[in-house]
């Protein structure tokens, strides 16, 4: 039996976020879904997630804003962005900088699982201070 890291997936839409972690745990992951950012973090509290999995939007916060928050509480997490709006020139550099991964929709189960294993292997990102990104 392979033991795989746990992947915190963070997808406010109930339908999404059932699909998103069946097809996950069809692909042999451990999953930890939840709605919010507050439930994500309070799921910090009791573990080390291998991976952020969220949307573009979770609710009427940017996944984006969410994941930086999360890492702050989790340095060095791997942080894939799945949806909609990452299209976004300015949005996608902003991800770049923090080293997040991006996997635009629509998106096959093959395919996310096959994203997902890159960015794990990929390993835990180096923690970036921001004044060192702007010089």
């Amino acid at each position: 039996m392979r033991t795989s890291p746990t992947i915190l997936l963070l997808v406010s839409d109930a339908v999404v976020r059932a699909a998103v972690r069946d097809a996950l745990e069809h692909g042999g992951y451990t999953v930890v879904a939840v709605g919010d950012l507050g439930s994500a973090v309070d799921r910090l509290k009791e573990f080390t997630p291998g991976l952020l999995i969220t949307r573009s939007y979770i609710e009427d916060i940017p996944g984006y804003d969410a994941a930086v928050y999360l890492r702050t509480r989790s340095p060095g997490l791997n942080v894939l962005m799945i949806g909609g709006l990452i299209d976004d020139d300015r949005l996608v550099n902003r991800m770049k900088l923090e080293g997040f991964e991006t996997f635009p929709k629509p998106y096959p189960a093959a395919a996310l699982l096959a994203k997902v294993k890159e960015v794990l292997e990929k390993g835990r990102r180096p923690v970036v201070n921001v004044d060192e990104r702007r010089g």
